[in-house]
Order: C-alpha cells, then sequence, then structure tokens
C-alpha cells in the first residue's frame, strides 16, 4: 500500500570524503551553519581532516562543534591549522599575556551585562575598520549560561545572490568607510575597556562587495556596526542605501542560531557573514568565551579595487 504522504528522500549532506575519515555534518539551518561530529580538536590534525573540514567550513559559512573542552594552548593550535593567528584585537589589550592571540569576550565588558550604559548589539562582521580583516573567528565557550546567549549568523553570500540586478548592478560598484565604533543603547561610555576599544580611531575603505577569494561568491560587505557611509554618495542617499542592506541582510532565511554549551566551539568565515552578540544573558549569570582570528587579506572587490586604510 502507498503511502498518503511520500517520504522525500534527501542528499547525505556528509561528503564521503569527509565520512571516510569519520565525520558527520548535521545542518543546522538551510543555507547557512552545520555541526561536525566524530573529532577531538585537541590532538593535531592531518591534512586530509583540516582539508575537509574547510570544505565543509566554506560551505556552510560557520561549522560547530561540541564537547571540546580545549585549553588556550589547545585553541590556538587549531586555528594555526587553518591559517596564521592574529593579535586578538587591535586596541583592546590582550587579557591574557602569556596568550596575545586570544581575546576574552564576556557579558561584563563593555556594558553588555549591566550598569548604567549599555552596548547595542548589531549585526557585524568582525574587525572591518582595518583594511584586511580578519580570514576567520573561531570562538569557545568557556562559561555558558544554562539558557539565554545563542549566537545568530547570517550568510552574505546568498544575501547578495537574493539582491535585484539593478540592486546587484548599483552596489557592485560601490566603496564604504568602515570605522572603530561602539553604539551605545543608552547611558554614557564609562568603561575603559569601551574607550580602549575606541583607541585613535580606525578607518579602512572597502568594496560594498567583496569577491571571496576562495569560493569565487560575491559577498556583500557592509554592517550596521562598523560601516560608515559609501563614499560614492551623499550621506543621505548613503544611509537610505545602507539601511536597505542592513534590512535585507536580517532576513531570516539567509540565518542560522547557535544554542551554546560549555566546550561548544563556533568557527565561521568571516569574509562571507555577519553575526550578532546576544543580549539576553540572565541577570546575575555570567556569560565567558575566548576567541581567536585569523590573519586576512584585503577584500577586493568585483573591478579589481583593493580595500586601504582611511586613518590609523
Amino acid at each position: 500500500m502507498t503511502s498518503i504522504i511520500d517520504q522525500p528522500t534527501y542528499e547525505d549532506p556528509t561528503p564521503a570524503a569527509a565520512a571516510a575519515l569519520g565525520l558527520e555534518v548535521r545542518p543546522m539551518a538551510g543555507h547557512i551553519g552545520a555541526e561536525i561530529f566524530g573529532v577531538d580538536l585537541a590532538r593535531p590534525l592531518g591534512a586530509e581532516l583540516v582539508a575537509e573540514i574547510r570544505a565543509i567550513w566554506l560551505k556552510w559559512k560557520v561549522v560547530f562543534f561540541r564537547d571540546q573542552h580545549l585549553t588556550q594552548e589547545q585553541h590556538k593550535a587549531f586555528g594555526l591549522a587553518f591559517g596564521e593567528l592574529a593579535p586578538g584585537h587591535p586596541t583592546l589589550p590582550a587579557a591574557f599575556p602569556d596568550h596575545p592571540e586570544i581575546l576574552l569576550l564576556d557579558n561584563q565588558q563593555l556594558g553588555m551585562g549591566g550598569g548604567g550604559s549599555f552596548v547595542e548589539s548589531r549585526w557585524h562582521t568582525d574587525v572591518t575598520f582595518i583594511p584586511d580583516p580578519p580570514t576567520a573567528s573561531i570562538l569557545r565557550g568557556v562559561i555558558v549560561p544554562p539558557y539565554g546567549g545563542d549566537t545568530q549568523w547570517a550568510n552574505l553570500a546568498l544575501a547578495y545572490e537574493r539582491l535585484s540586478d539593478p540592486l546587484k548592478e548599483l552596489v557592485d560598484g560601490l566603496h564604504a568607510v568602515h570605522h572603530n565604533a561602539l553604539p551605545i543603547k543608552r547611558g554614557e561610555l564609562q568603561s575603559k575597556l569601551g574607550k580602549q576599544f575606541l583607541g585613535d580611531g580606525l578607518r579602512a575603505v572597502h568594496p560594498v562587495v567583496r569577491v571571496h577569494p576562495e569560493t569565487g561568491e560575491k559577498v556583500l560587505f557592509v554592517n550596521p556596526n562598523f560601516t560608515s557611509h559609501i563614499r560614492e554618495l551623499s550621506r543621505q542617499e548613503s544611509a537610505h542605501v545602507l539601511e536597505m542592506l542592513y534590512a535585507h541582510i536580517a532576513d531570516a532565511e539567509f540565518s542560522v542560531r547557535f544554542r551554546w554549551q560549555p566546550g561548544s566551539i563556533a568557527f565561521w568565515d568571516n569574509r562571507a557573514t555577519v553575526h550578532l552578540v546576544p543580549t539576553d544573558v540572565p541577570p546575575g549569570m555570567r556569560r565567558s568565551m575566548q576567541r581567536v582570528t585569523l590573519r586576512g587579506s584585503k577584500p577586493v572587490g568585483p573591478d579589481g579595487a583593493e580595500s586601504y586604510a582611511l586613518e590609523g
């Protein structure tokens, strides 16, 4: 007897070469984000394993690993398997003097956990205020609250693909200024760490659309946290175009949401994603994460023009 509802068949998301190495891939959303199982990141990774993880990462833009209780040295070693480590942050002091490549991210920093001033959480790509933003970020959950504190990512290659052709033609030729800014939701910035983040001011010019150096995809490369304005437009025109792009980037179709656990790791392609820092950590609870970043190269637009420093 034929079933009233035919059961659909799905392609196995784990590539055969990855399965042969013991990996299992479990996508978390339709267009971005996948968990990878079957690997112990505390151990050195062979070249074949690194290549397969990289291929999965390039496809899904952000990959996640569970139950990886790494030391700081092991965290750095995992990053080094995929590229050269950058300093923890261009302006913030190192929280761990013996590990200057590790950035401490804590809900009690920068007004994200209470007090008189609050930093607004906006979609962003890491450190776009320098001419060569990081290739990737690798974030490790150290202290994770039992609920709240999820992180979201969005696929900027798909966001570009979903634009209409006239808009693609417009943004392909534009370039935007990015600056190190902390948008304040209310109150005044009192945090010493917040003022250190701002430093003396860093600004860079990037193409509004960058060509991904590994996949060849065109990627929207603006974000509401660090992008100031589009150079070729008036400030009013720029504000309207950017607000339209920001609303488009935030479309739920492009996103994935990740529930953290102690020992969870998120590894994302900083060239092709934006992410959103959570603000719903319950009062009195701590959320403490550690991040390493991989050195990047200067973005290149469809016109072949490279990013460059404007200030700092």
